[in-house]
C-alpha cells in the first residue's frame, strides 16, 4: 500500500454538519476502494487566492490515507461530482522531502562559494602583469 493525501477545498456557505458530511463521504469513498484513512487535518476557513464559483472563502481539509494504486483514480471520479467540493487534489506521499537542506549544510555551502569564486579571479589577474613586463 502507498501513502496518499487528499486535499479538499469545501464550500464555506454550507453548515458545519454538511461540511462534516462531505468529509465523511470522502472518507467513505476511500474505505470503499480499499484504503485506510488516517486522522483528518482541518485547516479551517481560509481566503482563496482567486474566486471560485463567486466565493472568496472556503474550508480546507487534508485526509491522509493508505491505498493501492487504483484507489486515487476511483476516488477522483467520485470527488469530481461532489457538489460542495470546490477543489480537490490527491498526491502520493514519499518518505522524505529531498529538497530541504539542513541549516548547517546550507550555511557551509554559502560560505564556501564566495571563497571559490575569489581564488580563480586572483589567478587570472596574476599572469597579466608578467606578460606586460616581458613585452617591454
Amino acid at each position: 500500500m502507498t501513502d496518499y493525501e487528499l486535499a479538499l477545498v469545501v464550500n464555506a456557505k454550507i453548515t458545519d454538519e454538511e461540511r462534516a458530511a462531505v468529509v465523511d463521504k470522502a472518507k467513505g469513498y476511500i474505505a470503499r476502494f480499499g484504503g485506510e484513512v488516517g486522522e483528518v487535518e482541518e485547516w479551517g476557513k481560509r481566503k482563496l487566492a482567486y474566486p471560485i464559483q463567486k466565493m472568496d472563502d472556503a474550508y480546507y481539509y487534508f485526509v491522509p490515507f493508505k491505498a493501492e494504486s487504483d484507489c486515487p483514480n476511483e476516488l477522483e471520479k467520485e470527488m469530481r461530482i461532489m457538489d460542495n467540493v470546490l477543489r480537490y487534489l490527491i498526491v502520493r506521499q514519499d518518505g522524505e522531502d529531498e529538497f530541504h537542506l539542513a541549516p548547517a549544510a546550507a550555511e557551509d555551502s554559502a560560505e564556501e562559494a564566495p571563497a571559490e569564486e575569489a581564488a580563480p579571479a586572483e589567478e587570472a589577474e596574476a599572469p597579466a602583469p608578467e606578460a606586460a613586463e616581458s613585452t617591454e
